[in-house]
């Protein structure tokens, strides 16, 4: 295996499977003490459940949820949740993987975590990030900070090889988005998916084209992955800056280099998630009125 980069933190062979297949796994990019500094801020987050009666500006919550018994499916927006995962975004090994695949210019466009709590944790569907957020090129990723080892029993992400290089997939249904793929309708051959495994401090980078989705965690084995949603300086979001967002506020989102206002355009395969979903505030409302699911309603216990 060649390396080219002096931190010896992503290898030229990872980079060139990361451009063939769309994703792959890179071990030890947080240490033990940084994951367990991010699995407190987390558990903390959590504990703001008790009590809640339904999902939060910050919570996203499972079917099976009650005030005195609270599980959480998602923490949404982590790194304005807690200055923790705002902290570990910039931490220099993941910037050098970030480099090596996208450029030395990133903003971070999202954050979230999703639990996947053992015995009941909740399935995600197959879609592709694109068809949530189109920009200018493609050179926008997510990267999947194992909190916990992510094994083949606790539900990982699984991704199609090449999917990133073929088409943008059909996200509605009735006319409304839904952010999930009916396989069947898409003539989509999902087959060849493949497990992205890895020790908690790993992390996953899967190409925002790359199709994926992943199975309901039915182990004895919480399975926490913090997703941090990264697109290169001159890649943009076609759907244009939020109103309310100043030029200041969009700077201020960038873990690397510097922004520009001349976008890197070049022919992608866009669709629009318009008009929006009839359940929406997360990927797992959406996709509950999806037909033909792959991996089914999540089993409550």
């Amino acid at each position: 295996m060649t390396n080219s980069l002096p931190n010896a933190v992503i290898s030229d062979d990872q980079v060139a499977a990361y451009r063939e297949k769309g994703f792959i796994a890179v071990e030890d990019i947080f240490s033990a003490g940084e994951i367990n500094r991010m699995c407190t801020a987390l558990d903390e987050l959590v504990a703001t459940a008790h009590g809640a009666t339904g999902h939060t500006k910050m919570l996203d919550l499972e079917p099976s949820h009650t005030p005195d018994r609270p599980r959480v499916r998602r923490i949404k927006d982590a790194v304005n949740s807690h200055p923790v995962f705002d902290e570990m975004s910039k931490r220099p090994r993941l910037i050098a993987a970030l480099t090596a695949l996208i450029g030395p210019n990133l903003r971070m466009h999202g954050s979230k975590i999703n639990l996947k709590a053992a015995d009941f944790g909740a399935p995600v569907e197959w879609h592709q990030d694109w068809a949530f957020y189109p920009h200018s090129n493609d050179d926008v990723l997510a990267v999947g900070v194992m909190l916990d080892d992510m094994l083949p029993e606790n539900g990982p992400l699984m991704v199609v090889p090449g999917s990133h290089k073929g088409p943008t997939h059909d996200h509605h249904q009735d006319g409304r988005f839904v952010g999930g793929i009916n396989i069947a309708d898409a003539g989509l051959d999902v087959s060849g998916a493949e497990q992205i495994t890895g020790r908690a401090g790993a992390c996953s980078f899967h190409h925002v084209r790359a199709v994926h989705g992943s199975a309901q965690n039915t182990s004895e084995r919480d399975r926490r992955l913090l997703l941090f949603q990264i697109a290169a300086g001159d890649a943009w979001d076609i759907r244009g800056m939020p109103t309310e967002e100043s030029w200041d506020d969009y700077a201020a989102t960038f873990i690397a280099g510097k922004p520009t206002n001349e976008p890197r355009v070049v022919p992608t395969p866009i669709r629009l998630p318009y008009p929006g979903p009839l359940k929406g505030g997360s990927i797992y409302e959406s996709q509950t009125v999806l037909n033909n699911k792959t991996f089914g309603a999540a089993r409550e216990t």
